[in-house]
């Protein structure tokens, strides 16, 4: 049984930083990819970024150059650093677990088999 658990979620004033966090226990997959998506208040899910087992990512538009996913292997932490946040990133912050194998990332949902409670991030 694989369970996740995100942190580092907080609130913080526009232009500022945070860093999440998502800790994997339970069986590991190599060859997979996993991903941060996010609801925002009355939204649908999307996705924000992935990454695959050789530290390829993929990105939605709207993070580039602001976020970086990143993923410690060894230590099964997930992380995603989280620059010049805006009001509009103000969301529900799930990581998620895919696996099959999966090469460059991908932020299409279904892929996706297991996924964290959520960390919530306010931008103000």
């Amino acid at each position: 049984h694989v369970q996740l658990v995100e942190s580092g979620g907080g609130s913080v004033q526009a232009g500022g930083s945070l860093r999440l966090s998502c800790t994997t226990s339970g069986r590991v997959y190599s060859n997979n990819c996993l991903a941060w998506f996010r609801r925002g208040p009355g939204k649908e899910r999307e996705g924000v970024a992935s990454v695959d087992d050789s530290e390829r990512a993929t990105y939605a538009e709207f993070v580039q150059g602001r976020f970086t996913i990143s993923r410690d292997s060894a230590r099964n932490i997930l992380s995603l650093q989280m620059n010049d946040l805006k009001p509009e990133d103000s969301a529900m912050y799930y990581c998620a677990d895919g696996v099959s194998e999966c090469y460059g990332g991908t932020l299409w949902s279904p892929y996706y088999k297991y996924w964290g409670q959520g960390t919530q991030v306010t931008v103000s």
